[in-house]
């Protein structure tokens, strides 16, 4: 497994040194406070939230070229954490003379582009500081290469005032969305889990289909989807529910590499999950300028198309392989489950409510965030009270805390929060539960490192090219290429994006990719958030592709298998999904775009599930019995046919689906009178 392909949240925190734990939770009580009362600029607070990332991460990773330097890690945290209190203590100046360098502005510029180029090397190997570099080069030697790719020629200090300060570089889209949004829900998700969220969904999907055909598999799908509804990170998903869910499948008969596949496919699948996605749906609602809620909307058919392949996928091998589900004694009670824990959904569907109220993701999840810390503390107060009068408290508190943010708003409500919180603590003495809220902040800000590095370097990658303007250059050579041909155009889109997955994690390679390719999509008529998803789309697809597939090298030492073997059974599983992008290109109302009514949204749903189900079928080789290699090409040439829009291919494909059911069915039936 390389570098660049570590989970970096793999490190338990158990072994975070003591002091870095409290600079974490002192990084989350930074990032809330800012969220809930802006006392600062933007500029400042993603400064600042820059300046966090690099100390913990030169202290939780001291290693420098293989030696251990942990003295040499922590004067290089400290120093980027001081230099981001440049941009507050000199801000107005900064303003003031934009664009004009000094040459304590240069130190500065210079310290900092270092340091976030070698904090993301710690974090995440080489292979996007590679990236980086090469476009850094760009800005700086551009000038001098033959041809359309030279530009008219940047001096240092213009790159360098360009990457270091201002909204373009390090501190540009990516970084503002990390400070804010993305912060706030990764905070938000790790103090549902702490809290039991975990517990909840495992419990809900094991008494639903645990005892279903292939039920551990299914059971895998449908938590890491319910997973996904509050945690946007597929790697994170895969070392959680997989700890389960993994060991389940492989006891019940499934191999390691499929049992590792089908969690990596599911836990991947939680970046495109409404209503808490990954980190890119932030970043493409900022940089195409919509509503989150727009974003949402056009994510939801296809994420259900998405977990819909998974699930029949499995449903398929349980079939060929004859592998039942658990006892239906052994499964517990999904209701049962839902009214123990039921109050941990209030923070979900108030999110949900908030958001689709009209809300900016920023204020829905701060206050998504203050009713998580309600609920944890009473939920103790609750399960400990031995009267009532504990009780009614508690909820009179909570409904307190309800009508002051309906009246005066967020900041009347994280008072009567922080009120209602100290008394429960006093009331009770629960220690566990205040030492559980702590971890809980120390978790998110862990978990938010790499996702905001990340953000961090792909700044250089926007300035540079909003500084020379390459992409208008690459895509006219694009369009030149794919421009009577629009299946070309997004091939060719697919494949940049499955090649730079291979190296990027999900946020740099949809940043890269959408900054080169979406304009050129955009220009053949495909509508921008179409475009936009289409990329997002297979940027998380990379991370199942081998050779360097992330998901399924997380999965790896779970299921004791190699990530290759793993990666290879997740592309049996999602293979359908590959579909469901080209689709909503071709017809757009899959997404709910465009001026389809309810009805052209009702045939293209009909069209994508006949399409997976017989995409499914090719690929695992049964449907309701065994398929032959003729019958599995012919499936998927049916499928195909279906993929695209023209009123032709619908009627060829729709007829070849049916002959290939009928004749199928009746051969399964010749097929079990024979045997009987």
């Amino acid at each position: 497994m390389s570098a660049s392909s570590t989970p970096a949240t793999d490190k338990p925190f158990e072994d975070m040194p003591r002091v870095v734990f409290w600079i974490a939770v002192a990084f989350s009580s930074f990032q809330v406070y800012t969220a809930a009362f802006s006392p600062l600029s933007s500029q400042v607070v993603r400064a600042i939230h820059v300046g966090f990332v690099l100390l913990m991460i030169f202290t939780l990773y001291p290693n420098f070229f293989g030696l251990r330097a942990k003295a040499l890690g922590w004067i290089l945290g400290i120093v980027g954490f001081v230099t981001s209190f440049y941009h507050w203590i000199y801000e107005s100046d900064l303003t003031a003379r934009a664009g004009e360098m000094t040459d304590f502005d240069m130190v500065i510029g210079i310290i900092t582009i270092v340091l976030v180029f070698e904090a993301t090397r710690r974090m995440m190997g080489w292979a996007l500081p590679l990236i980086c570099s090469i476009f850094l080069l760009y800005g700086l030697f551009g000038e001098y290469l033959p041809g359309l790719l030279a530009h008219r020629g940047y001096g240092f200090d213009q790159i360098v005032s360009t990457m270091s300060f201002g909204v373009e570089g390090i501190y540009g889209t990516p970084t503002y969305v990390s400070s804010t949004y993305i912060f706030l829900f990764i905070l938000f998700g790790s103090f549902l889990e702490q809290a039991g969220m975990i517990s909840l969904f495992s419990d809900f999907a094991m008494g639903t289909v645990g005892h279903s055909k292939g039920g551990p598999a299914k059971v895998s799908v449908i938590s890491s989807g319910l997973m996904g509804t509050i945690n946007g990170s597929g790697v994170a998903n895969v070392v959680t529910t997989g700890q389960f869910t993994i060991p389940l499948m492989k006891r019940f008969g499934y191999s390691p590499a499929f049992a590792g596949g089908v969690e990596a496919t599911s836990s991947m699948g939680g970046q495109i999950m409404p209503p808490v996605m990954g980190a890119v749906a932030f970043i493409m609602a900022e940089t195409i300028n919509v509503p989150y809620v727009e974003i949402v909307k056009a994510a939801v058919i296809p994420a259900i198309l998405y977990f819909l392949t998974a699930f029949w996928t499995v449903h398929l091998e349980a079939g060929r392989k004859n592998l039942n589900g658990l006892a239906k004694e052994d499964c517990p009670n999904p209701w049962a489950a839902v009214r123990l824990r039921w109050y941990l959904l209030i923070p979900l569907l108030g999110l949900v409510a908030l958001l689709f109220s009209g809300y900016t993701p920023l204020f829905s999840g701060t206050v998504g965030l203050g009713l998580t810390v309600i609920l944890i503390f009473g939920a103790a107060v609750i399960s400990g009270a031995s009267n009532n009068a504990l009780r009614y408290l508690f909820w009179v508190l909570l409904g307190f805390a309800c009508m002051g943010f309906i009246a005066f708003g967020v900041i009347t409500f994280f008072v009567i929060v922080a009120f209602l919180v100290a008394v429960l603590a006093l009331r009770r003495g629960k220690k566990d539960v205040l030492s559980l809220a702590i971890k809980a902040m120390a978790d998110g800000a862990r978990h938010a490192l790499p996702v905001a590095i990340a953000c961090a370097l792909v700044g250089v990658i926007i300035g540079i090219i909003n500084l020379t303007g390459v992409a208008a250059e690459f895509g006219g050579q694009v369009i030149a290429i794919g421009e009577e041909n629009l299946f070309l155009a997004l091939f060719l889109t697919m494949i940049t994006c499955l090649v730079l997955g291979m190296g990027i994690p999900t946020i740099p390679n949809y940043i890269i990719t959408s900054s080169l390719a979406a304009p050129i999509l955009l220009k053949l008529g495909v509508p921008l958030i179409v475009s936009h998803m289409f990329v997002f789309y297979f940027g998380i697809m990379a991370d199942l592709t081998p050779p360097v597939a992330l998901a399924a090298f997380a999965a790896a030492p779970i299921a004791r298998e190699t990530g290759l073997k793993i990666s290879l059974q997740a592309l049996r599983v999602a293979v359908a999904g590959f579909v469901v992008p080209y689709m909503a290109v071709y017809s757009p109302a899959l997404m709910l775009q465009g001026d389809g009514d309810i009805l052209d949204v009702v045939y293209i749903i009909f069209k994508a599930i006949l399409a997976i189900g017989l995409w499914g079928a090719g690929a695992t080789g049964y449907l309701f019995k065994p398929l032959n290699w003729f019958e599995r090409l012919f499936a998927i040439a049916a499928a195909g046919f279906l993929v695209a829009a023209s009123p032709i291919s619908d009627q060829i494909g729709l007829a070849t689906t049916a002959l290939f059911l009928a004749w199928h069915y009746l051969d399964s039936r010749r097929a079990r009178t024979a045997s009987a």
